[in-house]
């Protein structure tokens, strides 16, 4: 194999890569190696294949062919291609949002023992914000209530999204100046779809003002309801400790991993897992205990609310199985590899397929309802039991690496922390910030992506705003890498914080950076902007915030939604691989220079993640010059990029190391050809 180093940061997942090579079993990495070039039509976004007169590809100006076959040009294919990508993220984060409302509803009217309103206080604070009727009501009649409004805010045809309230009245003249108000969640994304179809809409700027509202719908809609009603059902999260990475897997007990992102059967899971009569069977076979963990956003789910220890991010979810301790992966809907079943056939792990809406090939399919939420559980933790008989001692290998962190910081639990128990308020962090003791607010976020070494943009790019006195907050697979790099404990801030910032940590008790929860808790990050707002000093909008974004190894669709509905609200973006828009110039100045005049707020493309950090240092300076604030109380002195930064290797189009060719043409499973795609499409 080629430098191993090249592929991850993580010492656990070097391990496993090492033990996939010995073993013949290719990884993530060894296939985006297979695919050698990878097609620049698709990454310019210049390939059209919306109707099927084509598909089409096109070359950017000047450099060939200008016109797909009805006379669409880059200007088009581009803004309608990456309308089509935010329409599909935005309906994963909204059909998870929509799920946890019918669990609401479920909950409501009594029919399953699984579901309770776990926080009553969210619950009645969320009815009145809406003007649900709460006095003299129990809590189930108010759930009812509130559940049905929010059902509605999916399917709603005239007026605009209840949440657009909650956003400083200067952003929502913004929207509605560009013309970008959302009007219901799944409109937005059937009326940007179809204005993609063939013959439709042909104006790059109006489609992309499409794809704003279609994101807002996402973050102000379906993520931000999705967040609220967890947490009125599984409990609003609190600061706890616990730990992440594959050593918290245990040779001695039957270990159980959930992967996905919908945490209505996850949470039943947790007490399923603790059931005395479930422990008793477990030890009858020989095992200790009954162990929980977690990958990608089920785990963060899981975690900042019951404290079980996440095993690792996505490109860790082939690796934990490759440990020979999996019992059971329970894997849901989005961000599960297709190859994790095939995985499966060398080792004794089960993966149980759970969703309705996901089914995949050789899995255990035990299909979930919330009805019989707790009687699916019980049944999973029984193939785990079962299957932990069948597990090869000699297979076993878990790597002996895992740190500590805390994680569960919400809008409220930080309202709480910085202005006490008798007096919660955001004003001692508009406080630390205007005085230049905390310079700003990063929310660093998204995927991994193996054209990136894994985790070291994350890794690098907090460490150096944290360094610079930037406050740091994050979800998802950003937040295990950050966790497993142990920057998520309190103790990291004497280690790697500058002065003010660190001043501020030891005074709170409180990380350098935040653990705010999974990718649709991303909303958080709104609301908390909008406390920041409302308590004044630090400017009357987001787009004047010392704030910004960032996603450094994002491959998802969803993130493209995410990435966008904080550009649309004010908050600039700096992301990793460029959006595949780089086809027409047009379109990349609208997003990284003229979005400005609509939203205050640009997207910036910047691979190195120590250049990525410096570029939102200069956006949070901007920002304070123009509020009039003072330069930041300490100078930090400018770190220059070594080697160790780990930057991906080119600058639009990293890529990892080549696998070798015993690993591309080993067996498997445990045996068999991995076949190299052909050259048809690369250019």
């Amino acid at each position: 194999m080629a430098d191993a180093t090249s592929r991850s940061a993580d010492p656990a997942t070097l391990a496993m890569i090492a033990r996939a090579s010995d073993m013949g079993i290719p990884t993530v990495w060894d296939r985006l190696a297979a695919q050698k070039a990878q097609c620049r039509f698709g990454v310019l976004g210049l390939c059209c294949r919306n109707c099927f007169m084509g598909p089409c590809r096109i070359l950017p100006e000047g450099k060939g062919a200008q016109e797909g076959i009805c006379g669409a040009r880059a200007d088009t294919i581009v803004a309608r291609n990456l309308l089509r990508h935010i329409a599909a993220g935005t309906a994963a984060h909204s059909d998870h949002g929509r799920e946890i409302v019918r669990t609401l509803r479920l909950a409501a009217e009594g029919e399953s023992e699984a579901y309770k309103i776990r926080s009553p206080a969210r619950l009645r604070s969320l009815a009145a914000e809406y003007g649900v009727a709460c006095d003299g009501r129990t809590d189930r009649e108010i759930a009812r209530d509130l559940a049905a409004l929010l059902l509605g805010e999916f399917g709603k045809q005239d007026g605009t999204l209840l949440n657009l309230r909650r956003a400083p009245e200067q952003q929502q003249k913004n929207w509605a100046a560009a013309g970008a108000l959302v009007r219901g969640i799944d409109r937005e994304v059937v009326t940007g779809l179809h204005m993609t179809n063939m013959g439709v809409d042909n104006d790059a700027e109006h489609l992309l003002l499409a794809a704003v509202r279609t994101a807002l719908a996402d973050g102000w809609g379906g993520s931000m309801i999705a967040t609220d009603v967890s947490d009125v059902l599984f409990g609003s999260p609190h600061p706890l400790r616990s730990r992440v990475n594959l050593g918290v897997l245990k040779e001695d007990e039957v270990n159980i991993l959930v992967h996905g992102h919908e945490p209505s059967l996850s949470d039943v899971l947790v007490a399923a897992a603790r059931d005395p009569e479930l422990l008793a069977e477990a030890a009858a076979k020989g095992a200790k205990g009954i162990n929980l963990a977690g990958i990608c956003c089920t785990a963060n789910e899981v975690l900042m609310r019951h404290g079980v220890p996440i095993a690792g991010n996505f490109l860790q979810q082939e690796l934990a199985v490759m440990t020979g301790a999996v019992d059971v992966m329970l894997v849901d809907v989005q961000c599960v590899f297709p190859a994790v079943t095939e995985l499966q056939k060398c080792f004794h792990t089960k993966i149980v397929s759970t969703s309705p809406k996901a089914d995949f090939p050789d899995a255990v399919r035990v299909e979930f309802h919330e009805e019989q939420a707790m009687e699916t559980a019980r049944k999973i933790v029984r193939i785990a039991i079962e299957n932990y008989a069948r597990r090869d001692p000699a297979k076993v290998h878990i790597p002996k690496v895992e740190e500590r962190l805390v994680a569960g910081f919400t809008t409220e639990v930080v309202f709480s922390i910085l202005g006490g128990r008798y007096r919660p308020s955001y004003r001692p962090l508009n406080d630390a910030i205007q005085a230049g003791r905390i310079r700003g607010v990063a929310g660093v976020v998204g995927c991994n992506n193996p054209k990136f070494r894994h985790d070291a943009c994350h890794l690098t790019l907090v460490q150096e705003l944290v360094r610079n006195d930037v406050l740091v907050v994050q979800t998802g697979c950003s937040a295990i890498a950050c966790g497993k790099g142990a920057l998520l404990a309190p103790e990291a801030s004497e280690r790697i914080a500058g002065r003010g910032l660190r001043e501020v940590c030891r005074a709170v008790g409180i990380p350098p950076v935040l653990h705010v929860g999974s990718c649709v808790d991303n909303s958080r990050i709104l609301t908390a902007c909008a406390q920041m707002v409302a308590e004044g000093g630090i400017g009357d909008s987001f787009d004047r915030l010392p704030v910004a974004g960032a996603a450094p190894e994002w491959m998802s669709e969803k993130a493209i939604a995410i990435g966008m509905y904080f550009v649309a609200s004010g908050i600039n973006v700096v992301i990793g691989q460029p959006l595949p828009v780089e086809g027409s110039e047009y379109v990349v100045e609208l997003l990284t220079n003229l979005f400005e005049k609509h939203f205050g707020a640009t997207w910036t493309f910047q691979p190195d993640p120590l250049e990525a950090a410096h570029r939102i240092l200069d956006i949070i300076d901007r920002k304070r010059a123009a509020l009039g604030l003072p330069p930041p109380m300490y100078e930090t002195p400018y770190r220059p990029r070594t080697v160790t930064d780990a930057a991906p290797a080119g600058a639009t189009s990293p890529g990892p190391a080549v696998a070798s060719e015993a690993t591309l043409t080993g067996s498997h499973p445990c045996g068999a050809a991995v076949g190299v795609p052909g050259e048809l499409g690369n250019v």
